[in-house]
């Protein structure tokens, strides 16, 4: 499978109208315009019934210690993890793109309904949700797209992989909430194919490339 947007390239800049936060001289982050990108795919498997799309940053950082701190850094060889942005199941099997702003057009205080969104097509918890579970302005359950927002200070620029997986049903077989955890060892068995697409994101004023 090919997957392609409008909104960025391959190993290209993700335009900060579709992150959560943007450079903020004065506070270091502000809000940003939080719109879903669009995102094509096709070469799709025969006897596909379905489609699943799982956005993920493979580089947060392991430790919070340095996050966000004024006079340090978060250093390039700390240990990265995955931190979840979209997780959206039930995509019809006609579906060929995901129309930019379809699944996002603002950032949600305390998060976005679901699971169930347009069209019988079901949204999982991005990781927001745990980012914000102890903030009293924000907590709440985050579900379907909540796009970039690193670490001010980090030393890396971070990757944001846009998967599209087809499967073999036309129903993922999730109940109730659900994670991309639970949900990508659910479909494992089903899965017929895949593609993904890289942007590049970051917030470091000193890591932003020359225009």
């Amino acid at each position: 499978m090919k997957v392609t947007s409008q909104s960025f390239e391959e190993r290209g800049v993700i335009p900060a109208r579709y992150a959560f936060g943007k450079i903020d001289p004065q506070a270091h982050i502000g809000l940003a315009d939080n719109i879903s990108p669009h995102l094509a795919w096709d070469a799709v498997p025969e006897q596909t019934q379905s489609f699943v799309v799982v956005c993920h940053d493979p580089d947060a950082p392991t430790v919070g210690d340095d996050v966000n701190q004024e006079g340090r850094s978060v250093s390039a060889d700390l240990p990265r993890a995955d931190f979840i942005h979209w997780v959206l199941v039930d995509i019809p099997a006609d579906r060929r793109e995901l129309k930019e702003g379809e699944f996002s057009q603002t950032v949600t205080p305390r998060g976005k309904g679901g699971p169930l969104t347009i069209q019988e097509m079901r949204q999982g918890l991005n990781d927001y949700t745990s980012w914000f579970a102890n903030d009293r302005d924000m907590s709440g359950d985050y579900f379907g797209y909540d796009g970039p927002c690193p670490p001010w200070n980090d030393e890396l620029v971070h990757r944001y992989i846009f998967t599209v997986y087809a499967l073999d049903v036309d129903r993922a077989p999730v109940e109730g909430t659900f994670t991309a955890k639970t949900l990508l060892e659910a479909i494992q068995p089903h899965v017929l194919g895949q593609g993904s697409i890289t942007g590049l994101y970051t917030l470091n004023p000193a890591l932003v490339p020359d225009e």
